[in-house]
């Protein structure tokens, strides 16, 4: 019989912590499936010491809500584990999230402590998505923030995604590349992001296409009269200087050129970036090539492309591949979702998670989060966490303080506020009108620009603030001295 190939449609029900499932039965058999809950998505710390981290992962987060269920085959593997009553099961078979979900936009510049994700929801509903939310969310801003990094360092040069195959699995590697574009990476190698996102896709030749034939000139000359309109050839194979890039001169010379076509650029891959892109860059111009772009790839990152830079290395893009798609110098980030708050009576009730480390001491409550612009230059001042019911008035002064240092204190004057979450869904039904790749991307950069330059910083970036509200200032310090006093 002739196989049909069919792309077969994931669902991604299961994907969770087992916890999640056996406190989610015992909610159900306590009666506690209708009860309304409050959950905060947060992180500690930036990666890599950095200032701040691109929010990402919005999209996918929508996409598993509105498929999440449980087939047949789920609840028959739940039943063989004989921990399940049958009404939990039947609750899984009819499962549909009927909760309220509020995210900070993709591409936004999030800090520290800040609610970035707030789920409104009865507790089962709450508690069965919060594997997805965290490694979502965790996943695409670890890479968008590494690739952001990556993009600045290389002051205004192209730079392109070349993980995949680098990547810690395949979704690390369609994902990541959707995150590396909205951090500021012009395109990608990765085929099915381009085709699956929409994202440019570049891609040329392996060494293996060299290797293959007799000599390295019929290698080139056979590209070149494949692709004349894109030639870039990969010109280390063998000798950079004494054959990759003088073949590369003589296709464009005796090859494209009488086909009325211009090298595009030649690859580096191998060897002392900086010194063999000036000594092609050389050859290059000599031979009148002057608009042949000369690329690197090779274990590059922000670290390496800085230096490059200041070596005053003659390359006009940058292929970076394992050490963004997988964000290798610090490959975790640490995103938390926290219980914040729950309803008695159509009363939000606070609840708080406290710890000997003072970073661990969740904020607790149903908030909002406030970003405070100056009026004059549009740049950033600072962010505050207030209860649900606050609005911050822009036409009057407003004081701002630590939390730790309560006694560092700031009147801000001449500002707007802008509230920095968005609903998501509402009470089970998708609100929000999703921006196009492209257009989170535009965003992501005009508001890091927004960021001053030493919160941008790579080395011993400004702390940007982030304060709390006198109200949710004080709610906690209550709640901390009623478990203490209760100790």
């Amino acid at each position: 019989m002739k196989s049909i190939n069919v792309k077969e449609k994931r669902t991604l029900g299961m994907l969770m912590d087992f916890y999640e499932l056996t406190m989610s039965n015992a909610y159900l058999n306590e009666g506690l499936k209708n009860k309304i809950v409050y959950f905060d998505m947060f992180f500690r710390k930036v990666p890599e010491n950095g200032g701040f981290v691109i929010m990402s992962g919005v999209e996918q987060i929508i996409e598993y809500i509105e498929s999440l269920s449980f087939d047949d085959e789920d609840i028959s593997y739940l039943r063989s584990l004989n921990i399940f009553k049958e009404e939990f099961l039947s609750y899984l078979r009819d499962f549909k999230f009927s909760g309220s979900i509020y995210a900070v936009p993709e591409g936004t510049p999030i800090f520290p402590g800040e609610p970035i994700l707030t789920v409104k929801a009865p507790i089962i509903e709450a508690q069965l998505i919060e594997t997805m939310i965290l490694l979502t969310i965790n996943h695409q801003s670890l890479i968008a923030t590494k690739a952001n990094r990556i993009v600045r360092a290389a002051e205004g040069k192209t730079v392109l995604e070349f993980g995949a195959r680098r990547a810690q699995g395949y979704d690390g590697a369609v994902y990541g590349a959707r995150a590396a574009y909205i951090g500021g990476v012009q395109g990608t190698a990765t085929t099915i992001a381009g085709q699956k996102f929409g994202m440019p896709v570049s891609g040329t030749m392996a060494h293996s296409w060299v290797q293959l034939f007799d000599d390295e000139f019929e290698a080139f000359k056979t590209y070149a009269e494949n692709y004349p309109d894109g030639c870039v050839l990969l010109v280390d194979t063998y000798s950079v200087m004494n054959s990759g890039v003088p073949n590369a001169i003589r296709v464009a010379k005796e090859i494209l050129e009488p086909m009325g076509k211009r090298l595009k650029g030649i690859r580096l891959d191998s060897g002392d970036m900086a010194y063999l892109s000036r000594k092609s860059r050389k050859l290059l111009d000599e031979a009148g090539l002057t608009d042949c772009q000369i690329i690197a790839s090779n274990s590059l990152d922000e670290y390496t492309i800085g230096s490059l830079i200041r070596q005053k290395a003659k390359i006009d893009a940058f292929g970076v591949g394992e050490r963004l798609i997988t964000s290798k110098a610090e490959p975790v980030f640490g995103g938390v979702y926290k219980l914040v708050a729950v309803e008695e009576d159509g009363i939000i009730i606070p609840r708080i998670k406290l710890s000997e480390n003072p970073e661990k001491v969740s904020n607790p409550g149903f908030k909002k989060l406030y970003r405070l612009f100056d009026k004059e230059t549009d740049k950033a001042i600072a962010d505050v966490i207030t209860m649900s019911d606050e609005v911050i008035d822009d036409t009057k002064p407003y004081k701002i303080f630590d939390p730790v240092h309560t006694w560092k204190k700031k009147t801000v004057q001449n500002f707007y506020a802008v509230e920095l979450q968005k609903t998501i869904f509402e009470n089970g039904k998708l609100v929000y009108e999703k921006p196009s790749l492209e257009e989170i991307r535009e965003y992501s950069k005009a508001e890091i620009e927004k960021l001053w330059e030493e919160v941008t910083r790579f080395e011993n970036p400004h702390t940007y603030y982030v304060d709390l509200s006198k109200s949710l200032w004080l709610t906690k310090d209550n709640l901390i001295s009623r478990y203490k006093d209760n100790e």
